[in-house]
């Protein structure tokens, strides 16, 4: 049994943060499904980097400005990554099939321009549901402010949802309940709920590398005392803030006023780690896989790290432990100045900027191969 077999027993689901043409249709793909791989993830940068830094697409491309001259830009973006997503969609049936629709779920997510339009994203949601039109599919909505209500209309309408850019213990508590809402809304409708799946997704590592810099930054000002107490708290808030997240999902999938809904075969919407890639070279390659595992859970991991996993992880449930210390750490971090609630909303503007960023690249790429083709 290799590593992701051990962690899928202890009630976690490794999934793949990437997907390209590539390595679906070279079989790759299937073949991480048959070592035990449970889901893929995508986001604008990961198609960015797909699209742009390959010739995979190009006949699909020139077909597309052949079949239709006048068709936009954007059009092509979202027929390419359709397309990608279907296949990968087909590829994980088996593991959707084996988990009894558990797992197998690959990932799309709305534009990024969209993040703070709620109509909007709930309208692309509704169209890449219907032009994808896989049942293993999740339609990616970010957790902003504007996300909220999109949330739970999509979750009312039986489409499946991995809510995406979560950062705070707050935010992660207002997605759930949109979920739990958004199932509510739809049982009351006379609609069943059996078949509707949702992760949560919590992104880890962005929150050390931002925490990381503001403590050197305060131990470069203060004394030596000082620094030390401070340099005890670097690689430490991902993980604490992460294990918090956990606790609130506890709170909330144990209420009675979930139980209500579970038992009209209502599922939970687990908790997914994103951003898992460790990027100190200073911290193990696994800090965001092993100190994360326990039931009802899911990793997505980027490709590095999965072949860590199968190369030198010892799986063991560890979301619980050290909870004690986890709050040490939070309520250090508070008394050295650092505000958390500054620092996950920095990052949720600062996710949806990226995401922008990357599609903005990948449309002027597309732009320029349009030229070239017609």
């Amino acid at each position: 049994m290799n590593a992701l077999q051990q962690i899928e027993q202890l009630g976690q689901s490794i999934w793949y943060d990437n997907i390209s043409r590539a390595l679906i249709n070279s079989g790759e793909l299937k073949k991480y499904v048959e070592e035990g791989l449970l889901g893929v993830t995508s986001n604008p940068t990961i198609f960015d980097k797909a699209i742009s830094s390959s010739d995979d697409y190009d006949g699909q491309i020139r077909q597309l400005v052949a079949g239709n001259p006048s068709i936009s830009t954007a059009e092509m973006i979202q027929s390419l990554m359709v397309s990608d997503i279907q296949m990968a969609c087909d590829v994980l049936s088996a593991a959707f099939d084996r988990t009894r629709g558990r797992d197998g779920y690959v990932s799309i997510e709305v534009t990024p321009s969209k993040a703070r339009n709620t109509s909007a994203t709930i309208e692309e949601a509704r169209l890449l549901w219907s032009q994808v039109n896989r049942k293993n599919l999740m339609i990616k909505i970010p957790a902003t402010r504007e996300g909220l209500p999109a949330i739970e209309q999509t979750i009312a309408e039986g489409i499946n949802i991995n809510v995406t850019l979560i950062f705070s213990v707050d935010r992660y508590r207002e997605v759930a309940a949109a979920y739990i809402a958004g199932l509510e809304k739809r049982i009351q409708s006379g609609k069943g709920v059996t078949q509707i799946a949702s992760v949560a997704s919590v992104f880890v590592s962005r929150i050390d590398t931002l925490v990381d810099d503001l403590l050197e930054k305060k131990m470069a000002a203060t004394g030596t005392a000082g620094a030390e107490r401070l340099r005890g708290l670097l690689g430490k808030s991902a993980v604490a803030n992460t294990k918090m997240v956990y606790q609130a999902f506890n709170d909330i999938f144990r209420s009675a006023r979930f139980k209500a809904i579970s038992q009209k075969g209502a599922t939970v919407q687990r908790p997914l780690w994103g951003s898992t890639g460790t990027k100190n070279p200073a911290y193990s390659d696994l800090l965001y896989v092993e100190t994360l595992i326990g039931p009802h859970t899911v990793n997505t991991v980027p490709p590095a790290t999965y072949a860590a996993i199968l190369d030198h992880s010892k799986p063991t449930v560890t979301i619980e432990n050290d909870l004690d210390t986890a709050r040490a750490v939070l309520s250090g971090l508070a008394a050295a100045g650092i505000d958390m609630q500054w620092v996950t909303t920095k990052l949720e503007e600062d996710g949806v900027a990226a995401f922008e960023k990357s599609f903005d690249g990948l449309y002027k790429n597309l732009e320029k191969k349009r030229r070239e083709f017609a």
